[in-house]
């Protein structure tokens, strides 16, 4: 008795491999055949496309317009508009990154938005990434000076003065040379929180002691961080620590634009530790939109070409770069296998937020989020849940 399943049978790669999809999550067949007798409802031929599980991007701090950052009071139209757009780049789940800004901000713009789902309606929100203001002067970058902290407690009240809150943060980005960070880097850790470290001078001690306190990630590998010195190699140098915790991967950040990072730094970080690398965008509010002058945060920025400077200085600001021209660059300036370069944008970053038993993979019971792409891995289609939410 062969009946109705609510299965969508997904035709991988020229009918080479089927994907099956019900109830917003990938299926194993057989239970399908063996167990119920059942069969798909739908079919959907994807002509020979790559299929990947949907991007994940954990940096980006707006775009088309949009600056997460400005309290607006529209907080979360802002961000809806976005993830609505990004879904023609691959991305399916996203972290709105907020820079260094003023406690009112923060206290503003954290309670509007919750975690949510990715839809028709655009990419989920898998929580905010606050990147300061607990960051160096020195390698401040585009962030306002007067609005950067230091840490005066140690602790829950130092984040609670300057955020107003942590419901719905996933990631937070500080300088592990400030004094007291290492409590505070326990305390987030302990919520959940992911640490990552940037916009620092710490050396490599500051930095393993911080991975050995619970950090795992670093903040756009290479920008404003101490370069790699031999003698003392900074944060950089963690990509090939042996003081990280047993059963631990500290993962970096790379914005693979081709203006933030010389090729020859991306592969000399991908060749030490590529089951490190994650792929982030660092997009800011001009992406998409055309070249003059727009705002990130405290600061007007402008846009050159591909390049987005402090407005008057040559201080990079963050990239313009899509999710999916990083994908295509990384893999076209590491060599690596189509494999590797969609993992970067997919499996790490879950791997990185504690997800990965739902999201960046197309395993048995994983949400059905999924990119269409071809051989060139331009995105043809995206889905969430299963649903077409994007075609080309």
């Amino acid at each position: 008795h062969r009946h109705s399943s609510g299965a969508v049978r997904v035709c991988v790669c020229d009918c080479r491999e089927d994907l099956w999809v019900r109830e917003g999550r990938i299926l194993d067949p057989e239970k399908l055949f063996f167990d119920e007798q059942g069969y798909a409802d739908k079919r959907v031929d994807c002509g020979g496309n790559i299929i990947a599980p949907g991007f994940i991007d954990v940096q980006i701090n707006g775009g088309y317009g949009i600056d997460f950052s400005q309290a607006s009071e529209d907080v979360s139209g802002g961000i809806s508009f976005v993830g609505k757009k990004i879904l023609e780049h691959g991305v399916t789940s996203f972290c709105p990154t907020l820079v260094t800004s003023p406690p009112a901000v923060y206290h503003k713009v954290l309670p509007n938005i919750k975690v949510y789902n990715g839809g028709p309606h655009g990419a989920g929100v898998l929580g905010f990434h606050l990147e300061g203001p607990f960051i160096s002067v020195e390698k401040r970058g585009a962030h306002p000076e007067h609005c950067l902290r230091t840490f005066k407690y140690g602790g829950l009240q130092d984040l609670m003065e300057a955020y107003g809150s942590l419901d719905n943060v996933a990631m937070v980005t500080l300088a592990p040379e400030l004094a007291k960070s290492q409590s505070v880097v326990q305390e987030l850790c302990q919520r959940g929180i992911t640490v990552s470290l940037g916009h620092s001078v710490a050396n490599l001690s500051q930095a393993e002691e911080a991975v050995q306190h619970g950090a795992s990630f670093i903040t756009h590998l290479f920008n404003a961080m101490l370069p790699f010195h031999h003698r003392d190699p900074g944060i950089v140098g963690l990509l090939t620590s042996d003081q990280i915790p047993a059963g631990r991967t500290v993962y970096y950040g790379m914005i693979a634009d081709g203006i933030h990072t010389n090729p020859a730094a991306l592969r000399i970080a991908h060749r030490a530790h590529p089951l490190g690398l994650v792929l982030v965008t660092d997009a800011i509010t001009a992406m998409g939109l055309p070249p003059g002058r727009h705002t990130l945060g405290q600061q007007v920025i402008e846009i050159q070409g591909l390049h987005a400077y402090v407005a008057g200085t040559t201080t990079l600001c963050g990239s313009i770069a899509t999710m999916d021209m990083c994908v295509r660059h990384f893999k076209h300036a590491s060599g690596c296998s189509v494999e590797e370069a969609l993992e970067a944008a997919s499996l790490h970053p879950a791997q990185l937020l504690g997800i990965s038993n739902r999201k960046g993979k197309l395993d048995f019971g994983s949400d059905a989020d999924l990119v269409f792409l071809d051989d060139a891995l331009n995105i043809q289609a995206t889905y969430i849940s299963g649903e077409e939410v994007w075609r080309k």
